[in-house]
């Protein structure tokens, strides 16, 4: 489905990471991903992770370390041999928001149709009815929040880390003047997307830490969904908007998917 694909020599990768760049239809440009699954383990499954603002497809794996938190407990048996896909958002400005933009460039559809493709293309042992989970950081945590509600036939399970909740939070951190993106109002609330999803909701759980900006954010959606009888986890432990929070928590998300995964 890509017009050009790249993908690194095995000779020179480390630690299990490989680096793809694709032209991708849905960003009309080309993008790059970090992937990664288990040494000699067929992957079982797939878990796109999403960044937040101001970082790349590099972030979770060179800032978090999720794929060494992943081969540990792999290695442990707490956690099936789900492989990782980590891509950027597109790159525009400060953050893509992983929603389409009134010019047609498609951030969302980059990553519910394009990553998986490309992951595959890099991955060739994961299997192409596998399931796929989504979870991300920030932006990455409205990203999929959203993406997993909005396309729950595509995600068997959904985690968010000090979540953006809404378009407006989301201007706090950027540069840029949002209306510019023009991005539609139904893309700019994430309970809305897990409200519409109604039962067809995959399993959902989302943390924040008790000093971060986005805690109260996150609360409410918390109480809103709780008010709606929607099924979901949350939890909050100490720590703030930061790499040290994410790097201990990713933990969570993976052990929250192998329980998913698991009980297929």
């Amino acid at each position: 489905m890509f017009r050009t694909i790249d993908i690194s020599d095995p000779r020179f990768e480390q630690h299990g990471l490989r680096y793809v760049t694709v032209k991708s239809p849905a960003l009309r440009a080309r993008a790059d991903l970090t992937v990664w699954s288990a040494p000699g383990v067929a992957p079982a499954g797939l878990v796109i992770l999403l960044h937040g603002v101001y970082g790349s497809h590099w972030c979770w794996a060179m800032r978090g370390g999720a794929h060494r938190t992943a081969e540990r407990l792999i290695a442990m048996d707490e956690m099936p041999p789900l492989a990782l896909a980590m891509p950027s958002d597109g790159l525009r400005g400060d953050g893509s928001g992983y929603v389409r933009h009134s010019d047609g460039v498609d951030f969302e559809r980059w990553i519910v149709e394009d990553v998986p493709a490309a992951t595959r293309a890099a991955l060739p042992a994961l299997p192409p009815d596998s399931p796929i989970y989504v979870t991300g950081l920030s932006m990455g945590g409205f990203g999929a929040l959203r993406l997993g509600a909005r396309h729950h036939a595509r995600f068997a399970g959904i985690s968010g880390h000090s979540s953006i909740t809404r378009v407006s939070e989301w201007a706090d951190f950027v540069e840029e003047d949002l209306d510019t993106y023009g991005i539609a109002n139904e893309d700019t609330n994430v309970l809305d997307a897990l409200i519409a999803a109604g039962p067809s909701l995959p399993p959902l759980r989302f943390d924040c830490g008790t000093d971060d900006a986005l805690l109260e954010s996150n609360r409410a959606l918390h109480r809103a969904l709780s008010e709606r009888n929607v099924d979901h986890v949350y939890e909050e432990f100490s720590g703030g908007h930061e790499w040290a929070y994410w790097e201990a928590h990713i933990e969570d998300t993976f052990r929250f998917f192998a329980r998913i995964h698991r009980g297929r």
